[in-house]
């Protein structure tokens, strides 16, 4: 489909993969502790090889392109419809993981069209729901989460129910309670109102209740309330947000900063900063204040990086990649270049790989969907993770061959990638490691679209 006409330009235009090696790719002097920085190191031989450091490349004398003032332009596409052409089927697509920065914490759920939802990959904190009788094995079998019934919203290890009620289960700021911090192999009611919509990250949870917004859990980016009511250490109960009058909520996403999608394309941040996208003296923000990109449709974020697409363009921005670049390099949203016209995007955090004692920061990648249903990959793909059947890194975007049907969702981490496709199906491609692609094989690695195995 067509855009109804082009977005404005102004400024050299950025490819996404040029984004993705901002400056020169940091190496940084010794490994990390506890063997995070080490981001594969398996011994089937799937571990990421550390890259060579990249050299920076340049703009690539494009048009100039949009400002984030300009997004919003008419643009006839929007996700397809997920049409269930056999059981099981699946309707949303998630992944596990709050901070996506280790491959050993990657796993994804899906909501299924029957109200279950079922989860694979990694299970260290109990990601896959499976109660105390699932261990903490790793599993590449997908299986339905236990007890969860009528669900209708998924956010990580999060599900709103048909009553409204949200079950999590896992390891983050929201469980049994929200003051709380607990490891729950079985999923946990929270003492919380009736929601629409539930969002988590790593240090707080926020959900749709009444029209408004209430957030708790840890507070050390300003999620929760200023910080001179909500003490950042600790673990805060819910309390509502005070939201600037505007139009009904459409979307949470949380990293380390809160984003709201209002219906009419707006979007308000509150957080770290970055990624808070917008102008701001505060380190952290937690005075809720519209960004600059208007238009909005679809919002990811993972840490401290984000992307959105707003009139059918991708805008990616976050923390600075090279240590010796300003803080803002990479603070606002830019536009990024794809093959055609996007309707959803998903990004991951750098991760770090060692070589011979030396670390390299390995930068965020990115997937797409294309409003012709097809999937586009950009960035680190040591594991077969960009899907085009090599293990090259893909500096531009890469078309991923052989999906069976348009995709409707595409859901990344470091090592691996998924996408729900509008028959109800997904496939996963890159490390198995951790059976993150639901094949039911055990480890190896796959650089082109591997079936999930629903139960």
């Amino acid at each position: 489909m067509p855009f109804t006409r082009r977005l404005p330009d102004r400024r050299p235009s950025i490819p996404l993969a040029i984004l993705a090696s901002v400056a020169t790719v940091a190496t940084i002097a010794a490994c990390s502790s506890d063997g995070d920085g080490d981001a594969g190191a398996a011994a089937d031989g799937s571990a990421d090889a550390a890259p060579e450091a990249r050299p920076e490349p340049t703009s690539d004398g494009g048009d100039a392109d949009a400002s984030p003032s300009d997004a919003g332009v008419a643009f006839d596409a929007a996700p397809r419809p997920v049409v269930c052409t056999s059981q099981p089927c699946a309707k949303a697509l998630v992944t596990t993981s709050t901070s996506n920065g280790l491959e050993r914490d990657e796993g994804y759920c899906a909501l299924l069209d029957d109200g279950t939802v079922v989860c694979w990959g990694t299970n260290r904190n109990g990601q896959l729901g499976r109660g105390e009788d699932g261990g903490t094995y790793d599993s590449s079998e997908p299986a339905l989460v236990v007890g969860i019934s009528e669900a209708r919203q998924l956010d990580h290890t999060c599900a709103v129910n048909a009553s409204g009620e949200i079950w999590c289960w896992g390891l983050g700021p929201f469980l049994r309670s929200p003051t709380a911090r607990t490891l729950e192999r079985t999923p946990v009611k929270l003492e919380l109102p009736p929601a629409e919509r539930v969002a988590v990250s790593t240090a707080a949870g926020c959900a749709v209740i009444d029209g408004g917004v209430q957030c708790w859990g840890a507070n050390y980016y300003g999620q929760v309330g200023p910080l001179n009511l909500v003490p950042p250490s600790g673990m805060a109960p819910a309390r509502a947000i005070e939201l600037p009058p505007g139009a009904p909520i459409r979307d949470l996403v949380l990293g380390d900063s809160t984003f709201l999608l209002r219906d009419d394309g707006t979007v308000l941040s509150w957080g770290a900063n970055p990624p808070l996208a917008r102008v701001s003296s505060f380190f952290p923000d937690p005075n809720p204040a519209t960004i600059e990109l208007a238009g909005v449709t679809f919002l990811d974020s993972v840490t401290e990086h984000a992307c959105a697409v707003a009139g059918g363009a991708g805008y990616c921005w976050g923390a600075r990649l090279d240590p010796k670049h300003p803080v803002f390099d990479r603070g606002y949203p830019e536009r990024v270049v794809a093959p055609e016209p996007i309707v959803q995007i998903a990004t991951t955090t750098p991760i770090t790989v060692t070589n011979g004692g030396a670390s390299v920061l390995e930068p965020p990648r990115w997937c797409a969907v294309g409003a012709s249903g097809d999937v586009y990959c950009w960035g680190s793909n040591a594991s077969g993770q960009v899907g085009d059947g090599t293990r090259d890194y893909a500096f531009d975007a890469v078309k991923v061959p052989g999906l069976p049907a348009p995709a409707v969702q595409v859901r990344t981490m470091p090592s691996s990638t998924c996408v729900l496709l509008t028959n109800g199906k997904i496939h996963c491609w890159g490390t198995n490691v951790n059976g993150q692609l639901g094949n039911k094989k055990v480890r190896g690695v796959h650089p082109t679209p591997q079936e999930v195995v629903l139960p």
